[in-house]
């Protein structure tokens, strides 16, 4: 299937679920063929990559960083990333801030949580996110909008289902007090479950690309 079809399939399916395109390691040509399709959020995980990007690309593309975030990059994205799904440790969120007010611009992130089995996974545990939480006063320039998690990397379904609903509980926790409306969890292999638990975002890749280039 082109990427301009499987990008129509995804928007049709998904309806008010947000489809984050993942385009790491992809060219701007393939962006171009989904953007001429009418897809607009793209999720890239390496800063400088989708700073390159921009620069080549229309200037209506939301831009959203889903990987894990080196603090002295954040400066390259800070002028125009829409939104930072990956927050894992008050450092970024320090780092964010102080980009942020030197463009004069409010970034919105999402707190990423560690639901997964696997230690690879990165994330905060609840003690991390309550601190954090009770902080969030003291970084004007930064907008926490909501949650993100990866579950584990298993084809059992119990698993991953269980890791979701872990993730919503917390949402649906802090959500009515902080003012919370966005929760990212799902990826091509997983976000009919996730879309189950009440994801508002999820990031499908090479179900729409293909295959990743990592050479």
């Amino acid at each position: 299937m082109s990427i301009a079809n499987s990008i129509r399939k995804y928007r049709e399916e998904l309806g008010e679920v947000q489809l984050v395109a993942v385009s790491k390691t992809k060219p701007s040509s393939d962006i171009l063929e989904a953007y001429n399709a009418g897809q607009r959020h793209f999720g890239e995980n390496k800063i400088q990559e989708m700073a390159s990007k921009f620069e080549e690309l229309p200037k209506d593309i939301c831009w959203h960083m889903i990987g894990h975030i080196q603090t002295n990059k954040i400066k390259y994205m800070a002028p125009f990333v829409h939104l930072v799904h990956g927050v894992d440790r008050r450092k970024v969120l320090v780092e964010l801030n102080k980009q942020a007010a030197k463009h004069n611009r409010v970034i919105n992130c999402l707190l990423q949580i560690h639901i997964a089995k696997e230690e690879t996974k990165f994330g905060l545990d609840q003690d991390e996110l309550d601190s954090i939480i009770s902080e969030l006063s003291d970084f004007s320039n930064v907008k926490v909008v909501g949650l993100m998690g990866m579950a584990t990397n298993t084809k059992d379904e119990e698993v991953v289902d269980g890791e979701f609903k872990v993730l919503k509980s917390l949402f649906d926790t802090y959500s009515a007090a902080c003012g919370w409306t966005t929760l990212s969890m799902g990826m091509s292999g997983d976000y009919n479950l996730a879309i189950k638990n009440g994801s508002t975002h999820v990031r499908i890749g090479s179900a729409i690309f293909g295959a990743r280039n990592y050479s």
